[in-house]
C-alpha cells in the first residue's frame, strides 16, 4: 500500500492498524532546537481519544504517545521524529460475525476489490484509530508555526452541525467549545445534541456533521500557486480525514448565490499601516495565497458506516446478505474528528510556512 505520506518539506508518514499492536508515524522536516516533550503532543491526543463521554465510542485506549527518536535534552534535533502510540483494548472478536461481508458506506469493499485482502478486525488500516497519528503530527507542526510566528496562532475547531441540528451562529463562544463533549461553540444548542444523539446511540443507528475549523494569526503570504494552492492543499488534508465527504473554504458553496459585490471582500488601510478587509468571504486565501485573514474551511462528515441495523450488503463469495455491525463505534465521528481537522490544517499550514521560507525567506507581517 502506498500514498501514506503527507507534506512536502513537512510531512509525516503514519503505519498501524485498528487491532494491531501499535501505530505510529516518522515525522520528517521538522527545524532543529525546537522544544518537543510528549506532553506537548499528549495535550492534543486527549481531546481525540476514545472513550472520552458516552457520545464516542467506548473503546478505552489511552492513548499514551511515546516519543523513540529526533529529540535530545528537549529539543529537536533536525532529524526524523518518531512517535508510537500502543493499542491496549482491541476485541477483535466482534468483527467474527462480518469478516466475509462488506459493510455498506465503509471502504470493505474497494479495499477488498484493490487488494484481495482486507484486515477486517475494526477496519484495519481503515479505521480511524489511525487518526491519532494525525493528531501526533498536528502537535509538532503547532510548536514549528508558534516558534516561527508567535504565540498569536491559534488553530481552533469546533462542530457546527450535529446530524440537522445546526449552531445558532450569532451564539459563538470559543470557549464553550472545550466545556461539551461536542466541541459545540453554543452552549444553547448542546442540551438538543445531547437528546438527539442518545436517541440516535440507542436505535443502535448513526448521524453525520460538519466540522469547522479557524486558523488565525496566520500572516500574508503562504501559498504556492498554481498547483500548490494553501487552499487545494487544505481541501486535500481534511478530503483525506475518515468519512469527510465535503469541503468548504470561506463561504464556500453559499458564493454561487452572492453577487460579485456581495462576494468582494472590499479593503482599507488601516490606523496601523496594515490592510484591513471588510468581509472574509475568501476564508483567509486568495489566488491559493493567504491573505492575512482568518483561514475558515468546513468539511462535512458522513454517519458513521458500522450500525446495529441490519443492511443488504454482499459477501466475498459474492452471495448477497444481510450485515450487522457489533462491536463499539462512535455514533458521530465527527465529533472526535475536530481535533483531527486542527491537526491536519496545522500540518498544511507548517508545511507552507517552511516551503515559504525556502523560496522566499522568513516571511513578515
Amino acid at each position: 500500500m502506498s500514498s501514506n505520506t503527507f507534506g512536502t518539506l513537512f510531512r509525516f508518514t503514519t503505519f498501524g492498524e485498528s487491532h494491531g499492536p501499535a501505530i505510529g508515524c516518522v515525522i520528517d522536516g521538522t527545524p532543529p532546537r525546537i522544544p518537543l516533550s510528549e506532553s506537548d503532543i499528549q495535550i492534543w491526543l486527549d481531546k481525540r481519544k476514545p472513550g472520552t463521554s458516552r457520545f464516542t465510542t467506548q473503546r478505552k485506549e489511552p492513548d499514551a504517545v511515546r516519543i523513540l527518536s529526533g529529540v535530545f535534552e528537549g529539543l529537536t534535533t533536525g532529524t526524523p521524529i518518531g512517535l508510537l502510540i500502543e493499542n491496549v483494548d482491541a476485541r477483535s472478536k466482534d468483527y467474527g460475525d462480518i469478516a466475509e461481508k462488506f459493510r455498506p458506506g465503509h471502504a470493505d469493499y474497494t479495499y477488498w476489490k484493490k487488494y484481495g485482502i482486507r484486515d477486517y478486525r475494526g477496519g484495519g488500516r481503515q479505521s480511524a484509530r489511525e487518526t491519532a497519528m494525525r493528531v501526533a503530527a498536528g502537535a509538532i507542526a503547532r510548536l514549528i508555526l508558534n516558534h516561527r510566528l508567535g504565540s498569536e496562532v491559534q488553530i481552533r475547531g469546533a462542530l457546527i452541525q450535529l446530524g440537522p441540528h445546526k449552531i445558532e451562529r450569532s451564539r459563538w463562544d470559543w470557549a464553550e467549545v472545550n466545556r461539551n463533549p461536542f466541541f459545540c461553540p453554543d452552549a444553547k444548542s448542546t442540551a438538543n445534541w445531547e437528546t438527539y444523539l442518545d436517541d440516535v446511540r440507542k436505535k443502535g443507528s448513526s448521524c453525520g456533521a460538519i466540522i469547522e475549523v479557524v486558523a488565525d494569526g496566520i500572516p500574508a503570504g503562504l501559498g504556492a500557486p498554481v498547483y500548490g494552492k494553501l487552499d487545494a492543499d487544505i481541501a486535500s488534508a481534511l478530503m483525506g480525514i475518515n468519512a469527510a465527504k465535503g469541503i468548504e473554504i470561506g463561504a464556500g458553496f453559499e458564493a454561487a448565490s452572492l453577487s460579485g459585490e456581495e462576494n468582494a471582500d472590499e479593503m482599507r488601510m488601516g490606523k496601523n499601516g496594515q490592510v484591513e478587509f471588510l468581509a472574509n468571504n475568501a476564508g483567509g486565501i486568495l489566488g491559493g495565497i493567504s491573505s492575512g485573514q482568518p483561514i475558515v474551511a468546513r468539511l462535512a462528515i458522513k454517519p458513521t458506516s458500522s450500525i446495529l441495523s441490519p443492511r443488504r450488503t454482499i459477501d466475498i463469495h459474492g452471495k448477497d446478505t444481510d450485515i450487522v455491525t457489533k462491536g463499539r463505534h462512535d455514533p458521530c465521528v465527527g465529533i472526535r474528528g475536530v481535533p483531527v481537522a486542527e491537526a491536519m490544517v496545522a500540518v498544511v499550514l507548517a508545511d507552507h510556512l517552511l516551503r515559504h521560507e525556502a523560496q522566499c525567506g522568513p516571511i513578515t507581517r
